[in-house]
């Protein structure tokens, strides 16, 4: 892994989906559709749009499960819903759970009209710590902090701290992938 490094992986910030904190979700999936129509067609789509304060610093990113929370702004009265989503509950209790909160009882497309004028600032996520790589680190240290972290992303920084793109776990598995198929087993 020591001969590949996160910048011959990363999408550049200027490639990748970015709206202002102040701009809504409806106008952050418009950015993400524009950013899809640009990428290189054997390139995989973006799944998250970074967002922007006024001097151009990322300062959060809008996933899709950021997104699919907002259209239902009930799961943000949900206490715990990170431990709950990863505790391995039964179907029949996630179901219960649907019932209890009345999660999802409008139709989809008033659902989708009301979140689609969140600002993204209010539904955005600010990534942590261990969310940040160097742009100079081995592709080994990037997989490592994606497999520990179980992230599907890293943000991808300068020396100077400074947000220059954004490394993808589909795109360190389609390299794996190609490296494997290439070499083959013996």
């Amino acid at each position: 892994m020591k001969d590949k490094t996160v910048k011959d992986l990363m999408v550049s910030l200027s490639e990748y989906a970015t709206v202002y904190e102040d701009e809504t979700l409806f106008e952050a999936l418009l950015a993400l559709e524009t950013a899809h129509e640009k990428l290189d067609p054997s390139k995989h789509r973006h799944r998250a749009i970074l967002i922007l304060d006024k001097k151009d610093h990322v300062v959060g990113k809008l996933s899709q499960w950021d997104i699919l929370k907002a259209i239902e702004p009930k799961y943000g009265k949900i206490e715990d819903l990170d431990k709950i989503s990863r505790a391995g509950f039964s179907p029949q209790f996630l179901k219960s759970m649907l019932v209890q909160h009345t999660l999802w009882n409008k139709p989809l497309i008033d659902a989708c009209r009301a979140g689609g004028k969140n600002k993204v600032k209010d539904v955005m996520y600010k990534p942590t710590e261990g969310e940040y790589i160097n742009v100079t680190a081995p592709l080994g240290e990037a997989i490592n902090q994606l497999v520990v972290g179980q992230l599907l992303s890293l943000l991808v920084v300068d020396d100077e701290k400074n947000i220059i793109g954004i490394l993808k776990l589909i795109d360190v598995f389609d390299e794996i992938f190609q490296t494997m198929k290439s070499c083959g087993i013996e």
